[in-house]
């Protein structure tokens, strides 16, 4: 079942995979089957990560995979990276050699793992998605709050925008929570802790314009707590309200990718770019450790990298 064979032909000058590395690749891919079940893709990946890597030992060590040292992977993982291999790819051939050698060792093929105390390469986070304010602008002004379902849809945008909230947060937020008066609103994020959200002034206005306008006239004398409701009275989901931004930020032109926290990205994301402690931003996004904030410090970065190089003399 192993995707690699001996005597596979290879460049001129250097070595072929030999029988025995191609018998041990098979027997760790069979292993790995037959333990974890894992797909075709998986295992065709790991033996070409251990087939190049056998070809090398061959060539440049006249090793066999079960002789090599740790300074061999430490070689051919150095090699990589000078070939410009992209660090996933050297942090999963990593991960091919550390399991098999574990196994190889499991079996008492070899007396010591040489992959052990090899460090994994350092895997940058992605930056989270989000938008300029010149988008959020076209954004927000998108809804026609000529419209109950439009003002409804502006004051959740607003809302959104105004305080991070995650979407599950946004809908689930109930008129009790709510205090227009001192423009905050009491949210229960993840582990069931609460926290007090500012709104500002914008939010605060176009929600008590929603909530005094629209709401009613949607509710048609029914009850609920919900702060935001469909046309029926009910509550709004999460996937409605997803639907809602892909098709205002349609109508605002914006093309770039977006994700059901886009908003909360870019509220997180334009509070750093103007200044905000990233303290106070944890306690705003309700993240439990400053770890989970400390992402955005990346994304305020790279917009200081984009004007530095836009306006700056030697940029």
């Amino acid at each position: 079942m192993s995707p690699v064979s001996p005597g596979v032909p290879t460049e001129r000058g250097k070595a072929s995979l030999s029988g025995a590395d191609a018998r041990l690749i098979e027997r760790f891919l069979d292993a790995l089957w037959a333990e974890r079940g894992l797909s075709d893709a998986t295992l065709s990946a790991y033996g070409a990560d251990l087939k190049g890597l056998a070809l090398w030992l061959a060539s440049a060590r006249g090793r066999t995979l079960d002789e090599a040292a740790r300074g061999d992977l430490m070689d051919y993982l150095a090699l990589r990276v000078g070939q410009k291999a992209r660090v996933r790819s050297t942090a999963r051939l990593l991960s091919s050699m550390r399991r098999f050698y574990r196994y190889l060792l499991r079996e008492g093929l070899i007396g010591e793992d040489p992959s052990a105390r090899i460090e994994s390469p350092r895997l940058g986070r992605p930056l989270p998605d989000s938008l300029t304010e010149a988008d959020i602008e076209a954004l927000l002004a998108a809804p026609d709050t000529n419209s109950d379902i439009g003002l409804r849809d502006r004051a959740m945008l607003e809302l959104m925008y105004a305080t991070g909230l995650r979407v599950s947060e946004l809908v689930a937020l109930t008129l009790p929570r709510v205090n227009a008066h001192q423009g905050v609103v009491r949210v229960t994020g993840k582990g069931n802790k609460d926290r007090i959200v500012p709104l500002g002034e914008e939010a605060v206005e176009w929600l008590e314009r929603y909530l005094k306008e629209s709401r009613p006239v949607m509710m048609k004398g029914r009850q609920s707590d919900a702060v935001f409701v469909t046309r029926r009275g009910a509550a709004m989901t999460r996937q409605a309200f997803w639907y809602l931004i892909k098709r205002y930020a349609a109508e605002a032109g914006i093309t770039r990718h977006l994700s059901p926290h886009t908003l909360r990205h870019a509220f997180a994301t334009h509070l750093l770019n103007h200044g905000a402690d990233l303290r106070a931003l944890q306690m705003l996004l309700g993240h439990s450790d400053l770890s989970t904030t400390q992402i955005y410090t990346h994304v305020a970065r790279q917009r200081l990298k984009e004007v530095h190089a836009a306006h700056h003399p030697r940029g």
